[in-house]
């Protein structure tokens, strides 16, 4: 519950709201779900750990241009997931090599309407860069964001507690992302569940969440043209929000909508890879893509970044 004088300011209310979510996400389910759970990697020898003493650190040193091409140097492999466990199901995606130790786990919900298969890109896109990722669906498309905050924690409750590949996952590591609602259930989460260690909102919606006190370092991936959930209401708003000294950004893409990022996007892929690589992993090779802050003159597919350097 939003405390007196900590909360947003106010914004447009659920039901009032609602038609015009639907209206577009409608098109983008149309133009950004994938056709399928294409399973990616490549394969190539991937280092185990540090030698400078980083347990979690994985793959070879990384490239602009390798981690916004969508590939990465893990083969993996894909276990589908039934409806319950407080969650819609899903499709798991996980790295098949058992010789680097566990993986960070990263569960990813989908915005109204949606299923795992409409966010279904960043599952292999991650799993490739050495994370165990679980695109869920919802218990209903209608869900709101703190429905949706809760099955994204319950999702990593089943993908460490119960889970086929449980064994591979480090329950310490984890984190969230969310598109939209999906968004919304993602800051939902970390407000109210400070162990997580990264969390990346998609075009997010939301209207309840205080996150004044989070400890999660967030990422806010918002889109210049959003007319269903505008920058400046929600994904700025709720930046701004987050403690001062936290470890946070705030990038919008130039020339995007609501629908963005349903579909492969080298921006994306770069700083979430980054993102979680940084927070999930402890991967300090990864600074160089997200500090210093690039300013939208510098790279035309930004039109706003803000944010602070990882500490």
């Amino acid at each position: 519950m939003t405390r007196p004088g900590q909360g947003r300011r106010p914004r447009p209310g659920w039901f009032g709201a609602l038609a015009a979510v639907l209206a577009v996400l409608a098109v983008g389910l149309l133009i950004g779900a994938p056709a399928g759970h294409a399973v990616s990697g490549v394969p190539t020898a991937v280092p185990a750990g540090d030698p400078g003493g980083n347990p979690f650190q994985k793959g070879p040193d990384p490239t602009e241009a390798g981690i916004e091409s969508g590939q990465g140097p893990f083969q993996i492999a894909t276990v589908s997931v039934p409806p319950g466990a407080g969650f819609g199901g899903g499709i798991i995606f996980y790295p098949t090599d058992t010789s680097q130790g566990s993986y960070a786990g990263i569960a990813i919900s989908p915005g109204i309407m949606g299923t795992d298969a409409t966010i279904g890109w960043y599952g292999p896109l991650l799993a490739a860069q050495g994370f165990v990722v679980f695109t869920i669906s919802t218990l209903s498309v209608y869900d709101p964001p703190s429905t949706r905050g809760d099955e994204l924690r319950s999702a990593l409750d089943y993908l460490t507690g119960s889970s086929p590949v449980r064994a591979e996952v480090d329950p310490n590591r984890l984190g969230v992302m969310g598109h939209s609602l999906g968004g919304g259930g993602a800051v939902e989460a970390e407000a109210n569940d400070p162990t997580l260690k990264a969390a990346i909102p998609l075009s997010e919606w939301d209207i309840t969440a205080d996150l004044s006190n989070v400890r999660t370092p967030t990422m806010f991936i918002g889109a210049q043209f959003d007319v269903t959930a505008p920058d400046l209401i929600y994904s700025l708003q709720a930046y701004q929000q987050l403690p001062e000294m936290l470890d946070k950004q705030y990038l919008e893409l130039a020339g995007g909508n609501h629908g963005t990022a349903l579909t492969p996007t080298p921006t994306i892929a770069k700083y979430a890879i980054s993102w979680m690589k940084r927070f999930l992993d402890n991967d300090t090779r990864y600074d160089q893509f997200l500090c210093p802050i690039v300013e939208p003159a510098d790279d035309p597919t930004l039109s706003a970044h803000q944010g602070t350097c990882p500490n």
